[in-house]
């Protein structure tokens, strides 16, 4: 396989396939702008040893073809910014405005194509489209995570055009980096927290953690689905019944293999799903009717905070609560601190999937971990034990 680092890029069109799907506000200004930024040093490193960069990226979810709030047009201006150079524009894809700007690329220089996704032959991994658009370029470098799951067009097949000359960006390389540390040889202690909504979403990564960690701390929605299944009352917290016996198979695996795993004792509870919700705090299987778990207690956060002190690995995906209404943030707050704190201390943190990035960056620790993924779906599959399709399509 390739590097970026050794590959000689002199003369060559360089077919960059990233992830820029960014949030934008209501007048199309990029709003976060992180998953643009952390390509920089992918793209300098191209232009710098004389090639030139097509960049490739989806954007939303089109459905029927081109749409104008999913055009790629709104977020050229942030590019530039970031790259602090000139970025040209594409109207499309594999048409004729693609083909003669990227014929015409001189060393230096930045094309940026018109959103994969307005192609319908992009996520149905459609080879003749992955052909076309290989046609643009003289070697493919993919540096886009965040779609790394998906056997797409663009991310996966268009890598079999290029046999000898097809290599990760530095994205990939550092994604990839981080997930090793906690998955192949992590040291120990090794604390797991997983939040979140649903206990079917995760139950395949806290089953694949099994192995691996000391400590399994259980926070968000999820947990309320365990305090269910042991007996407990839950009012109108989220509950998936059918879960129980997965709530049960993890009680007594955590048990069997020495896993620590560990439940809030209590949880802030809100009337409503609201940011103006009346307040209350009480026992996590003691949740009167007509109110529901929105955030670990503070019994809970102090536990979970002694859980994380000392250990020299973390993983964390998933907040604790309804971080987004200050109301039921401090749970959340609570761990993001610890894991800044553990982290000065010398141990390795991984911050992975969209909600826990967007919670470490609101509490301001986000320069204080060692790690925040780009990728959501493609973290999950990766911690879950999967083959990517288009991590596996650069290896081959």
């Amino acid at each position: 396989m390739q590097s970026i680092s050794d590959y000689d890029f002199r003369g060559k069109k360089a077919l960059l396939r990233v992830d820029y799907n960014v949030p934008l506000d209501s007048d199309f200004n990029v709003t976060d702008d992180s998953r643009i930024s952390a390509t920089v040093k992918t793209v300098q490193t191209i232009l710098r040893a004389g090639g030139s960069v097509i960049i490739m990226s989806h954007f939303g979810r089109p459905k029927n073809g081109p749409e104008d709030k999913y055009s790629l047009r709104h977020i050229v201006s942030t590019v530039e910014k970031n790259i602090g150079k000139k970025v040209k524009f594409a109207t499309d894809t594999i048409g004729a405005d693609a083909k003669e700007q990227a014929a015409n690329l001189k060393a230096g220089e930045i094309l940026l194509l018109e959103n994969v996704r307005f192609n319908a032959g992009e996520q149905k991994g459609d080879a003749e489209f992955a052909r076309e658009l290989s046609t643009l370029g003289d070697c493919f470098v993919f540096d886009a995570f965040g779609a790394a799951h998906r056997a797409d067009a663009s991310t996966a097949i268009i890598a079999k055009f290029f046999p000898n000359d097809k290599m990760f960006g530095f994205v990939m390389d550092n994604e990839l980096s981080a997930v090793r540390k906690v998955l192949d040889n992590p040291e120990h202690p090794y604390v797991a927290i997983i939040g979140g909504a649903k206990v079917s979403s995760k139950i395949t990564i806290i089953e694949n953690l099994m192995d691996k960690v000391d400590k399994i701390i259980i926070g968000g929605g999820m947990a309320y689905t365990f305090a269910a299944a042991n007996g407990g009352n839950i009012g109108n917290s989220l509950c998936e019944k059918d879960q129980f016996d997965t709530a049960h198979r993890v009680i007594s695996k955590a048990k069997e293999k020495g896993v620590e795993l560990f439940l809030s004792e209590d949880s802030i509870c809100g009337d409503a799903f609201s940011a103006d919700a009346n307040v209350i705090t009480c026992a996590s299987n003691d949740i009167p009717d007509g109110w529901m778990g929105m955030d670990i207690g503070p019994k809970g956060a102090a536990v979970f905070a002694e859980a994380i002190t000392g250990c020299k690995t973390i993983l964390w995906n998933g907040p604790m609560g309804v971080f987004e209404m200050d109301k039921f943030a401090e749970g959340s707050k609570t761990i993001a601190f610890s894991i800044a704190e553990a982290t000065t201390k010398g141990a390795f943190s991984l911050i992975g999937g969209g909600d826990s990035v967007a919670c470490i960056n609101k509490f301001g620790y986000a320069d204080k971990v060692s790690y925040c993924s780009t990728g959501g779906g493609a973290l999950l599959e990766y911690l879950e034990g999967k083959t990517l399709p288009a991590i596996a399509a650069i290896i081959e």
